[in-house]
């Protein structure tokens, strides 16, 4: 419970900029459940009291009080659609400004600290959990500052005439507006929380489902996946049905409590009618305010029950966020490298305590002007030596310096500004051609767009485009081939024209004309770059790497030219004979 609360009142301090609108919402709220509960009284009065005076005979003054009901029903619905208004306008900022804070926590963490969440759980997290932390603003904090202001002024009113019904109401309403929420926040946090689970679960799976569509229909698998789906929708649904049944309960013990109060007040008032202590009149007065008086707490049952959905989508958001980045920014700056040589001596690193060493003792050089290609099989251990260049993993021993400065000492994002990449899996992003070139440089020019493209061999095929540079690439790049995506990537890098290039497999997967062209296109992103290449391609690493790395299990046994390792007939030699074979 401690820790609830604790969540909480964390949400509301991050709503904090939206305070004002949230006030005036409430204010709005406030008015129109006032306005209510006056309209109702003061018109149940005034038709006993003409009835009462008819039926006398006398003359009454009915025009102030008619006054004070067109002034009530004014209030009531203008204070509606005002609050309407405001509470959703503030909870519109308020998540938009909700995902850019989650989206600046969670830049930093990858991709290391995301590595263990899977894309459709962190898009769950972003947007179903996000999209349900508008509960704690819009339907628990605002609705019970409503209510206990709107309670403590029926209460004052009604101890006017009667200070038994004042209680007898008082008493009703607190059992509406705290024991049956808190029952129902008992009754639905276990579901609400596993409704959040099964909807992130959920969600996952179709995103997988349509993403790997094609090998599921190849490798018929596609029923079972479907199997899968339907599974989790079951699961998901039982959980919304429970709490759609709580959701009923809840409605039922308001309307019971409501009408047990108005009983009540009769059985207590009609005596004091008779007596001459409350006036005939009054009695409609009392009975139709007590009445009147529950609809400032009858959303809290209902919000309440939806809180532990709130709480459980708040802790999803908030694990994330919490995170300790791998690299944390630092607060000085970064310092001036002399050149821009990355060298690495003895570095080990292991993404795990009590995992074996992913890089154990790498030694190697990259000066400007050269290229050094990493060999290996999957899990040597190569992408790691790039993931450590980058920034992106802490090594725990050894040390790596750029340009004669050590490599902790520089900002993540100024190594990122020095260092380009392209690999066999660079993302294009569902924009057009330019915006995915421009990721590198956002102001670049059109002339500089247009250089580069040419320079990477993709120039004319654009041109040739209906809409040139404005052609939609399609979500991950689909409407391109392999080759065309990795010469946008290549003309991308070209574009940021950054000292130090990595290339990871490169031409990959691409057929031998495709490869052709990008390898001319590489050529020319290579010149005057240092670089670190990996690759299996005999092409590459003879013609343009200056010196090779075998690496096996985070070490590297090997090292030179490829003439001279082919001539050592080693692990080298193996390699190029498994590639030719």
């Amino acid at each position: 419970m401690r820790n609830d609360l604790r969540i909480l009142l964390r949400l509301l301090r991050l709503a904090r900029p939206y305070w004002g609108w949230m006030a005036l919402g409430a204010l709005c709220s406030l008015l129109t459940v006032l306005a209510n509960a006056g309209l109702m009284a003061l018109a149940g009065w005034f038709i006993a009291a003409m009835a009462v005076a008819g039926a006398a005979g006398v003359l009454m003054n009915y025009l102030l009080p008619a006054a004070f009901i067109r002034l009530f029903a004014i209030v009531r619905t203008g204070g509606r659609y005002l609050e309407r208004l405001t509470t959703h306008e503030a909870t519109l900022r308020l998540l938009s400004e909700l995902r850019v804070w989650f989206y600046e926590r969670v830049e930093p963490l990858a991709p290391a600290r995301l590595h263990p969440y899977r894309g459709g759980d962190l898009l769950s997290r972003i947007q179903s959990d996000m999209d349900t932390l508008q509960h704690a603003y819009l339907r628990v904090a605002a609705p019970a500052l409503v209510a206990v202001v709107a309670v403590a002024v029926a209460v004052v009113v009604l101890g006017h005439y009667s200070g038994w019904v004042a209680l007898v109401a008082l008493l009703f309403l607190l059992l509406t507006g705290a024991a049956v929420p808190s029952a129902m926040r008992l009754a639905g946090e276990r579901p609400g929380a596993a409704l959040v689970e099964s909807r992130g679960a959920l969600r996952s799976a179709l995103i997988d489902t349509v993403q790997g569509m094609g090998e599921l229909s190849v490798y018929g698998a596609a029923s079972r996946q479907a199997r899968t789906v339907e599974a989790l929708t079951r699961s998901a649904s039982a959980h919304q049905m429970r709490l759609s049944r709580l959701a009923g309960l809840s409605e039922g013990a308001v309307g019971l409590c409501a009408g047990m109060a108005l009983w009540i007040t009769l059985l207590i008032s009609i005596p004091l009618v008779g007596n001459g202590r409350l006036q005939a009149p009054e009695l409609a007065l009392v009975a139709l305010l007590t009445l009147a008086s529950f609809e400032a707490v009858g959303p809290l049952p209902l919000a309440f029950h939806r809180l532990g959905e709130t709480l459980a989508a708040a802790r999803r958001i908030f694990e994330i966020v919490d995170a300790r980045p791998e690299i944390a920014p630092l607060s000085t700056p970064s310092p001036h490298p002399s050149d821009f040589t990355l060298t690495m001596r003895g570095v080990r690193l292991r993404y795990d305590a009590r995992a074996a060493w992913a890089l154990d003792g790498i030694d190697l050089a990259l000066n400007p002007g050269r290229c050094v290609a990493l060999v290996g099989a999957s899990g040597a251990g190569k992408t790691s030596i790039v993931q450590v260049a980058l920034r992106f993993w802490e090594y725990q021993e050894g040390d790596i310096r750029l340009g004669g400065q050590d490599l902790r000492s520089y900002q993540p994002e100024d190594v990122h500004n020095l260092i380009a990449v392209v690999s066999q899996d660079t993302h294009l992003f569902n924009t057009t051609i330019r915006d995915n070139l421009r990721l590198a440089a956002a102001d670049a020019g059109e002339q500089a767009i247009v250089r580069a493209a040419q320079a990477a061999q993709v120039h004319d095929f654009i041109a040739a485009l209906p809409e040139g540079y404005d052609t939609w690439v399609g979500e991950a790049g689909v409407r391109l081939s392999a080759g065309q995506a990795r010469r946008v990537a290549i003309a991308r890098a070209l574009l940021k024209d950054a000292p130090i290039l990595l290339l990871d497999e490169p031409t990959e997967n691409l057929d031998p004309e495709t490869e052709r062209s990008v390898l001319e296109a590489i050529d020319r992103l290579m010149a005057g770059r240092s670089v670190l290449l990996i690759t299996h391609k005999p092409a590459l690493l003879e013609h343009r790497a200056d010196e090779i790395l075998v690496i096996e299990r985070g070490r590297i046994v090997e090292r030179g030219t490829h003439t001279d390792l082919l001539r050592t007939a080693g692990r080298y030699a193996e390699y190029q004979d498994l590639l030719i074979e």
